[in-house]
This record gives structure tokens, C-alpha cells and sequence, in this order.
């Protein structure tokens, strides 16, 4: 059985996505001033961008608006999906940029970078899914009027904002021995029936703090959506139209998920309906949401298993003595040599390591999802088998880990109490993140202009 633990993947799909519009220009052009002003023609200064927005102490530019519209437009051409008039779409798209803003913003004040190395590894990712070599990739792109630097900037983005909601959510995230009973309770101790289902989705933000005549109105924003859908319009359209849901410019399509990862509002709606159909207006403490089943997979009860990790690390902790620099610093050179070849990475483990695995070459045996910090985590999923990462920072100081094996294993009942815990951790992340969202977005100063000519 697949891993449900989720790791940063960016598919073809994603890739043609980002692909941006072919930007608005500045322009110059010549113009006969009146005879009686003048008898000598002048240049005229004609402006193709202007700023549509400022969030905080940044802008928004019409340029950047429309590469984004079309991103969304060549999507939905691509999916034979209608759009809506230009004055809703652009006002979406302005809206949902403004929000990704917020978020970078946040990253910057909270020193959440994304390195260069990091960067690179993820676009070799991407070059791979798409069976090019990094360069090939680079220069399809570029074939295709794509500057590079703009793609580097765009994917530095993404991982930017999950960088942002794993500092600002994930790790805040608990379940409790109640909910883990609950949970077994409803799901099986041993078996699992494992049934997808992919929906669409639509959300009606209502604001914190939200006045009765606040909530009125967004709750007939979400009827009149939903009355658009009765009379046969285009889901994917409506989503785009009224929906403040990150996937709201993707169609709303949240993509196939086990019933587990979806919040209890969702499955309990979703169970009543048959492919095709569009459920009544619901509410929760994010707003106000309609849910259409678009597909629906039943799987057969199994044994719970897991992707189970053998890897071995070297950690350097850091304290008075050995700074965050100095400490990455030598699990570069440390790397390096390995990568070379011109070292054991046991022997180097046994020789550097400040953890307690030091004694077996920094051997942390078989590891279970859950089992390892987030960050850790993260980044061992991401490596192929044989590979070292590159430093990774945890709570504990930082790390090399090196990825020996893979296997997929049963569960002990200690192990399915861990998974049910996860997978409770996740459905919760969602709906804490788009709180975190919700909140970011009401304390954020924004300034539109997009009506401004």
C-alpha cells in the first residue's frame, strides 16, 4: 500500500500549470500632437503595466496579474473547461496572488529560505517526471518562451509557501488519545477499507469575527453559488467564480483521497452522494462549502502497511561552541567527501556524530512514518536509495542522512495507534492551515486598484 505520508511532488501537470502568459509590454509609440500646440511630432509614453494591488509594503502589478490569468486560462483550455467573464477571473487570480504574497512575506520575516541546493534537487526532480536531463529541461522550457529564471522563481515559491505552512501549522498539530481511539474506532484496529474519492470543492471564507450581517451575506454568496450549480453550470467555472479555496482556480478538483485525509464534514456528505452530484450548502468554522463527487474508488479490506525506511545519519548539534553555520559547514565537507568517495560514511558517522547511533555507524535501522521529525522525515522520503542529502536542519542540531533500503511492512497495533495518529495530524493540518490562511489574509493591509484605470 502506498504511503499516505504526503512529500513535496510536483507532476508534469504542475509544470505546465506554472508555465506563464506571455507578459504585457511596455510600448512606445509615436503621436502627431496638434498643430496648435506644437508642429513637431513627439514620443508618448504608453504604460502597459500599472500596479493592482498592494499588499503590506509590496505591489502587485497588472503584469503579474495577467501572466497568472494565463496560466489559469491555457488550464482550462487544456481541460476544455469554461471560464468565467474577465472581470471575475481577474479579480480571483488577483486574490489568490495576494494571498501567496502574504505567505512569502511571512516567510521572509520569519527567515524561511529555500538555498539554492534545495532548489536544484527539486527542479532535477521536475526534469526527471518529465524523462528530460536538467538541461534538456531547461532548454524545452526556454523553447517554449519560458525565461528560466522566472521558472527557478516560480518552483522557489511553491516551496516556499509549504516551508511556510509546515513552520506555521504542522508542527502545532496534535491528536489525542481520544481521537486515536475514535478514529480505530471508526476505521477498523487491523482493517481498512481503503475508498477514494476525488471532489470538488467550494469555499465561502466568512472573516474572524464575523458580524450575523457578514455571515448572511457570505452564506447567500455560497446559496447563489450553489444555484448556479442546480441549473446545470459548469462546476469547474462556479469554483473559479465564487470559491476562496486554494484549489479554486484548478476547477476546485481536490484530487483522489482516502476517505481518512478528508475533514469529517466532507466524508459525511460525500457518502450521500453518487457520482456527479453536488451537495447542499455546509458549514464549518472556515466558511461556508459545497462539495461535488466526482469520483469514487472502493477498495477491498487489507492488512494496513507502510513504507518502512532503513537509513543511517550523522548529526553535528549545535550549542556555544559550534554555531548553525559552522555545524552545516561540516556536514558539507563531510558530504563532500563522501560523494567522492574519499570516506566511509560509517566511519565518518562513528569519528562526528553527536547522536547515540555514533556506535553502529549512525545506523537508525528500520523506520516507520512517524518515527523521526517532520523535517528529518521530509527529507529522507525525498531520497532515492544510496543517496545523501544535503544538510538538514531538525530541533536536534543538523543532519546527513543516507537512505539504505525501502520496504513495505504490516503494522504492529503500536504502529497502527502511530498511523492513525498521522493520518489525524493531516486531516487537521488542513483544516489548521486554512484558518492560519483565513487569519494571515484578514490582518494583511491590501490596497486594490484593479478597477483603477
Amino acid at each position: 500500500m502506498q504511503s499516505r505520508f504526503s512529500r513535496l511532488m510536483l507532476t508534469a501537470a504542475v509544470v505546465a500549470a506554472l508555465l506563464p502568459a506571455v507578459p504585457a509590454r511596455l510600448a512606445l509609440a509615436q503621436t502627431q500632437l496638434s498643430p496648435q500646440l506644437s508642429s513637431n511630432p513627439r514620443p508618448r509614453v504608453v504604460l502597459a503595466d500599472r500596479i493592482v494591488a498592494v499588499v503590506n509594503d509590496e505591489v502587485v502589478t497588472r503584469r503579474e496579474l495577467d501572466e497568472r490569468v494565463g496560466v489559469v486560462t491555457r488550464d482550462f483550455n487544456r481541460n476544455n473547461r469554461p471560464l468565467p467573464p474577465t472581470d471575475v477571473l481577474d479579480s480571483q487570480v488577483l486574490e489568490r496572488l495576494i494571498v501567496d504574497r502574504a505567505q512569502l512575506q511571512y516567510a521572509k520575516e520569519n527567515s524561511i529560505r529555500v538555498d539554492d541546493q534545495a532548489l536544484d534537487r527539486t527542479l532535477a526532480r521536475i526534469a526527471e517526471q518529465n524523462q528530460k536531463s536538467p538541461s534538456e529541461f531547461r532548454d524545452m522550457l526556454e523553447k517554449q518562451g519560458v525565461p528560466w529564471s522566472k521558472f527557478r522563481d516560480d518552483i522557489r515559491n511553491e516551496i516556499l509557501i509549504t516551508r511556510v505552512r509546515e513552520a506555521a501549522v504542522e508542527k502545532s498539530v496534535m491528536c489525542t488519545d481520544g481521537e486515536i481511539e475514535q478514529f480505530m474506532s471508526d476505521n477498523g484496529a487491523q482493517q481498512q477499507a481503503q475508498t477514494e474519492v476525488n471532489l470538488g470543492h467550494i469555499l465561502v471564507v466568512v472573516p474572524e469575527n464575523a458580524s450575523p450581517e457578514q455571515i448572511e451575506l457570505r452564506k447567500k454568496r455560497a446559496e447563489e453559488a450553489l444555484a448556479q450549480l442546480k441549473t446545470g453550470a459548469d462546476f469547474a467555472k462556479v469554483s473559479v467564480s465564487f470559491s476562496e479555496a486554494p484549489e479554486a482556480l484548478k476547477g476546485g478538483e481536490l484530487g483522489m483521497r482516502t476517505e481518512d485525509r478528508l475533514p469529517q464534514l466532507f466524508v459525511d456528505a460525500e457518502t450521500k452522494l453518487q457520482p456527479g452530484e453536488v451537495s447542499g450548502v455546509l458549514r464549518s468554522a472556515n466558511g461556508f462549502h459545497i462539495l461535488k463527487l466526482i469520483e469514487r474508488k472502493r477498495g477491498g479490506d487489507s492488512k494496513i502497511a507502510v513504507e518502512q525506511i532503513h537509513a543511517r545519519h550523522i548529526l553535528i548539534k549545535t550549542n556555544e561552541l559550534v554555531s548553525q553555520d559552522q555545524a552545516k559547514r561540516r556536514l558539507e565537507d563531510l558530504r563532500e567527501r563522501l560523494v567522492n568517495k574519499a570516506s566511509d560514511f560509517a566511519e565518518l558517522a562513528r569519528l562526528y556524530s553527536n547522536d547515540g547511533s555514533r556506535d553502529k555507524g549512525g545506523d537508525l535501522g528500520w523506520i516507520y512514518p512517524g518515527d523521526t521529525v517532520p523535517e528529518f522525515e521530509k527529507a529522507m522520503n525525498d531520497l532515492k536509495v544510496g543517496e545523501i542529502s544535503q544538510p538538514v536542519q531538525s530541533q536536534f542540531g543538523w543532519h546527513l542522512i543516507q537512505v539504505l533500503e525501502r520496504r513495505n511492512a504490516d503494522m504492529s497495533p503500536e504502529r497502527v495507534r502511530a498511523a492513525a495518529c498521522q493520518t489525524i495530524r493531516e486531516r487537521k493540518s488542513d483544516e489548521a492551515y486554512q484558518e492560519w490562511v483565513r487569519q494571515l489574509r484578514d490582518r494583511t493591509y491590501v490596497e486594490l486598484r484593479l478597477e483603477e484605470r
